[in-house]
């Protein structure tokens, strides 16, 4: 990140830079352990035979908002926005944050994410289905393959296989608190983070970014994708952070 002259930020955008990184780190952790919380409570202490089943209510979809957020850290360190002009503190993060999310690689998702800025909404962008522009189960489908594959699958047999081996998970447990929040996490963030923004629609895309924003309310925003649906904000400008892209909108 430097400055259009291609020189080193000024101090005030040094000092400006560093709020970034103290307020992205805050959010990061309280992300994180959150859903450590939640994956530990619901994985490990829930008794379907002793506890409400309102508590399923309350865990279940905060365990999968959580788990869209692992990824929404780990896609602004693939950015470089979590920590401005730390590489190997954003490298880090994103890979634990990826690992607790469904054991994918950090490194292969960032290729492919940096491929889907470039070819937005084109038949090079491994985010978009160009056969089915507007059809969500088939591109959700592709998209689930191109991104989950036998590294993926063989990381979560064997940490389900400690789980209900080892460590005396109930597979009841482990469905419920870990695996579905999972699935239902990526159908989340695909729908509000891929589908809605790229997908074609009568009215044409307004540049080559191909890509259009949501017109939710900012706590919807927030509950729906982390304000990952303000998306033509985050393309036009991808260092702008997941929590500062309301502002961003507000402006444009």
């Amino acid at each position: 990140m430097t400055s259009a002259a291609g020189s080193p930020p000024g101090s005030q955008r040094v000092a400006g830079y560093a709020v970034q990184t103290a307020v992205g780190l805050c959010l990061a952790g309280l992300i994180v352990s959150a859903w450590i919380v939640t994956h530990v409570a619901g994985v490990f202490l829930f008794r379907f035979d002793r506890d409400s089943p309102a508590l399923v209510a309350l865990l279940l979809p905060l365990q999968c908002w959580l788990s869209v957020g692992l990824f929404i850290v780990a896609h602004d360190a693939m950015h470089g926005s979590l920590a401005p002009f730390r590489p190997r503190l954003n490298r880090a993060i994103g890979r634990v944050c990826l690992a607790l999310y469904s054991g994918f690689s950090y490194d292969r998702l960032v290729a492919k994410h940096f491929d889907h800025h470039r070819h937005a909404g084109t038949d090079r962008d491994p985010d978009f289905h160009a056969g089915a522009p507007r059809g969500f189960w088939p591109w959700y489908l592709i998209f689930f393959r191109r991104y989950f594959g036998w590294r993926e699958f063989a990381v979560l047999s064997g940490l389900l296989a400690l789980y209900l081996g080892l460590l005396r998970v109930p597979v009841a447990n482990a469905l419920v608190f870990w695996a579905l929040p999972a699935i239902l996490s990526s159908l989340q963030l695909f729908y509000f983070g891929t589908y809605l923004p790229h997908r074609h629609e009568d009215e044409p895309f307004t540049d080559r970014h191909n890509a259009r924003s949501s017109g939710f309310s900012w706590p919807v925003s927030l509950l729906t994708c982390f304000h990952f649906g303000y998306h033509h904000e985050h393309h036009d400008r991808p260092d702008v952070p997941w929590w500062r892209l309301p502002h961003r909108r507000a402006r444009a």
